[in-house]
This record gives structure tokens, sequence and C-alpha cells, in this order.
């Protein structure tokens, strides 16, 4: 038992299926140490001249709405109190990685994929960059 290990866990969620694999691995440490999980989203941010970025913006929001309650209807099931980050940044692994530090997280959980580049092939590369980049503990989940 991981009691009092994890009091808060930080997992990358985009909606994929292997975020959905973070966020299954997320709540089982969640159960075993009563920690509270938030789940975090980064949006790239576009330059103000970028004519289409409020019909990208009204679009992502939606598809984040989506998973975020799929993620919060999955950890309420199991008794887990469940936060929501979105952030706007165009270094996601460097959002990640501080979001991580400021809100003094135990813990980062990334799903990463097995497809994709050669630099990638094992990992993603934000999963990758989560990895090198952050002071706090990496789990990833392949």
């Amino acid at each position: 038992m991981l009691q009092n290990r994890f009091k808060k866990i930080l997992v990358a969620l985009d909606g994929s299926m292997h975020s959905r694999r973070g966020m299954n691995e997320a709540i089982s440490l969640a159960r075993q140490s009563d920690a509270v999980i938030t789940g975090i989203h980064v949006i790239p941010g576009f330059p103000k001249n970028f004519g289409t970025s409020k019909k990208y913006e009204t679009h992502a929001m939606k598809n984040i709405g989506k998973f975020m309650s799929d993620a919060r209807i999955n950890a309420g099931r199991h008794g887990l109190e469940f936060e929501e980050k979105v952030v706007r940044s165009n270094d996601t692994v460097a959002a990640i990685s501080n979001q991580a530090k400021s809100g003094k997280y135990d813990v980062i959980i990334i799903g990463s994929r097995g497809q994709g580049s050669p630099k990638s092939e094992y990992f993603g590369s934000v999963a990758n960059g989560v990895l090198h980049d952050s002071s706090v503990p990496v789990l990833l989940v392949k």
C-alpha cells in the first residue's frame, strides 16, 4: 500500500488511448494513497495575427471538455477527487513540467506511445521531453 506516498498526481490528458491508460494508472495510484488527481491539457498558443485561432479554440475546448469530463467521471466512480488544468503554451513539455513543479505535485503520469519518428520510437516526443525536463518524478505508461 502506498498510503501517504502521493497526495497530488498530475496526469497529462489529450483524449488519446495513451492518455486514458495514463489516467487509469493515476486512478490506481490515487486509490492506494488517497491522492487528488489533476488532469492537464496544453493548448498551443497562436500568434495574434493567426486568423483561425478562434475557430480552432472553440473546437479544441469542446474536445477538451469531453475528455476532461470522461476523466472526472472515471475518477468519481472510484471516489477520487479530480481537478482540471488547461494551459496555453507553445511548449507543451515546459508547460507540464512547470505546472508540476509550481503546483508541488508528487508525480507526473503521462501515457507514452510506441510509434512515430525514430527519436520517439519508445516514448512519444512529449513524454520523452517531460521525462528529461521535469524535476518531479515521472511515470510513463505504455
